[in-house]
């Protein structure tokens, strides 16, 4: 009797096991890693996110179908928490940011996104940083984007004076403009 026990709890655990094994070894597939970088003049700066993609789903609102609710921090991808990575200590918003590497994440609003460099690295998942460590916050004007984009993304552009960072999913765009120091 305990031996059927035993093989029955062996394999329960075992189709546990490969379920979540399962779940890790796609979930990159679902939302995969992205590198985006910037250079120029001896400014290097890469954001390391993962992308996930929209697939039919109400990305931004209030709504109970919404993905991501306004007002409610959001990691600016999937998976693990976005990091980016600053060669020069630069203006982000406006706002002075040493050179480093931080987590970026957001909280969208229907007319602007509170986004934010924090020092705390290395997380995985949805995790709510320590907004203690906050390094710096900034409002991120929002725009309709010129064309429906189906899988999030974090890209730059410049001009003579400001470098654009980006972010587009769905119809919206939000933007944060940096400057060296």
């Amino acid at each position: 009797m305990k031996k059927k026990i035993y093989y029955g709890l062996g394999a329960i655990l075992i189709l546990i096991i490969g379920y979540v094994g399962y779940i890790a070894l796609t979930t990159r597939s679902h939302s995969p890693s992205k590198t985006t970088t910037f250079s120029n003049d001896g400014l290097d700066i890469t954001v390391n996110y993962c992308q996930p993609f929209k697939k039919g789903r109400v990305i931004f609102g209030e709504g109970k179908d919404a993905l991501l609710h306004y007002g409610k921090y959001w990691r600016l991808g999937a998976n693990e928490a976005t990091e980016i990575t600053f060669s020069k200590n630069i203006n982000f918003g406006g706002k002075p940011v040493n050179a480093g590497t931080y987590r970026m994440y957001a909280v969208p609003g229907a007319n602007a996104w509170e986004v934010s460099l924090n020092s705390e690295l290395g997380k995985w998942g949805a995790v709510e940083p320590d907004y203690a460590l906050d390094v710096v916050k900034v409002q991120a004007p929002v725009s309709v984007a010129p064309s429906e984009t189906e899988q999030f993304t974090i890209d730059f552009s410049a001009d003579s004076a400001t470098i654009n960072i980006n972010f587009a999913w769905d119809k919206t765009q939000a933007t944060v403009p940096l400057t060296v120091q």
